[in-house]
Formats: structure tokens, C-alpha cells, sequence
């Protein structure tokens, strides 16, 4: 059923990383969502990719909801200030599991550690059974070929047994991924 995502949750780097791509394809991607009625759903933060996302969908009209912690808030942080909703939670895990329970799937843009952290707990979620959600991949300049060469190595020597237990998508462009979501 087309058009059936109403909330997105975008995962990301606070960086920009070292490519004008990655921030080029967040911008696109936060104004394609707002301007299909798709909320966004962040980290809160008003730094890097997350930031780009954000304020592009804000700025394209739409709806953005962040979730941050405490911790974050204490290291001083820019935290975006102009959104529909903001909230502060105790931990990283409830940030992370606030955000899965307001979103209809997901979005992986470049990022560090906490990215990889976000993704990997959405696909363990997938594994066991306990979601069916998407999860979108940008792969902006083959920045996740590493990983999906990592899943090909897991799956050769037996420790990714069934992928079609994922609910995976990749793509190579802004506009691919945006007619992915939208087309889900």
C-alpha cells in the first residue's frame, strides 16, 4: 500500500563527515519528507546531518519531533529549538526505543558509532520477530558498502542465515530512497 509511512525516524551522524554529499542528500531527503506529509523523527540535535534533516523538513513545512537525553543536554550540545516536539529522556536505550515507538520506519543516513548502534538494534528487532518495520539505507557515495559487504562475509560463514528476515532497502540516490519510503 503506497503512502502508508506517516513517520519516519532519521539516524545519523552529529557530524557532517568529510564529504558535501552526505549533508546534500540529508537536506533532500528532510525536504522530500516533510513536503509528503512524512513526520521526521531525530536525535534533536541542531549539529550535523541531524541538524541538515531537520531544519530542511522545518523549512519545507513539515513536522519534527526530537528525542534526546539528559547526557546529551549536560555536554552543552546545540539542540534544536524550533520543532513540534521535543523530549528529554533518561538514557540512550529509551531515547532509542522512544523514537522506534513514534516512527513507521527508518532512515539511515552516514553516521559514526551511533548510527551503526541505531541500525543494528532495528535489524536485531527485525531478526527476532519483534518489528516488520523498514529501514531505508542512503548509501551516499557507497559510504554503507562497507557494511553490506560485512552482512555478505556474516552470511558466508553462517551467521546471517536468514536475510530475508530483514525488511532492507537500499539506495544510491536521495530521490531513489524518497520514492522507496513513499512507495513502501
Amino acid at each position: 500500500m503506497a503512502g502508508k509511512l506517516k513517520s519516519v525516524a532519521v539516524y545519523c551522524g552529529h557530524q557532517f563527515g568529510n564529504n558535501p554529499d552526505f549533508a546534500r542528500d540529508a537536506a533532500i531527503i528532510g525536504e522530500m519528507l516533510a513536503k509528503n506529509n512524512i513526520r521526521v523523527v531525530f536525535g534533536g540535535g541542531n549539529v550535523g546531518l541531524m541538524g541538515t534533516v531537520a531544519n530542511a523538513a522545518l523549512n519545507a513545512g513539515g513536522h519534527v519531533t526530537g528525542i534526546t537525553t539528559h547526557d546529551v543536554v549536560a555536554k552543552q550540545e546545540p539542540l534544536h529549538d524550533n520543532l513540534d516536539h521535543f523530549e528529554v529522556v533518561d538514557g540512550v536505550n529509551e531515547r532509542k526505543q522512544k523514537m522506534f515507538d513514534l516512527s513507521d520506519g527508518f532512515i539511515i543516513l552516514p553516521g559514526g558509532t551511533g548510527t551503526l548502534n541505531e541500525l543494528t538494534d532495528i535489524m536485531t528487532m527485525q531478526q527476532i520477530g519483534e518489528t516488520t518495520k523498514p529501514l531505508f539505507f542512503m548509501n551516499t557515495n557507497n559510504f554503507w558498502g562497507p557494511f553490506a559487504r560485512l552482512l555478505v562475509h556474516m552470511k558466508k560463514t553462517g551467521f546471517f542465515v536468514h536475510p530475508e528476515e530483514y525488511n532492507l532497502h537500499g539506495a544510491n540516490t536521495a530521490m531513489e530512497l524518497i520514492d522507496k519510503v513513499l512507495n513502501y
